[in-house]
């Protein structure tokens, strides 16, 4: 059965094999050697690529980001201690304050 693709031809598209005809191809192919892999590898190294405008603002970002520590071991300390003593105070409308901007950032 031959399936015509806007002018792609049989040779040109994946077609379907019986497995016998699986098996005999695969005893008749042979395995590149080191010789016939090196040009080939070669030739992938002179390839360029170019990123995006937006890769380029990520990896940026990224190595912003990199610049700052995981956590604020001082400031965890502070909450953790207040906490304990029950002095740690929550302000409701910077709470809600920093939610809303959070949402707007999110949702736009």
């Amino acid at each position: 059965m031959s399936v015509d693709f806007n002018g792609i031809g049989p040779g040109q598209v994946n077609t379907q094999r019986t497995t016998a005809d699986k098996g005999a191809g695969a005893q008749s192919s042979q395995p590149a050697t080191n010789e016939q892999a090196k040009p080939q590898a070669q030739g992938a190294r002179g390839e360029n690529v170019s990123l995006s405008s937006q890769a380029r603002n990520l990896k940026q970002l990224e190595q912003k980001l990199g610049d700052y520590p995981e956590m604020d071991d001082d400031r965890i300390e502070q909450i953790r201690s207040a906490l304990e003593n029950g002095t740690y105070k929550i302000d409701a409308e910077k709470l809600a304050q920093k939610m809303l901007e959070m949402d707007e950032s999110i949702f736009g």
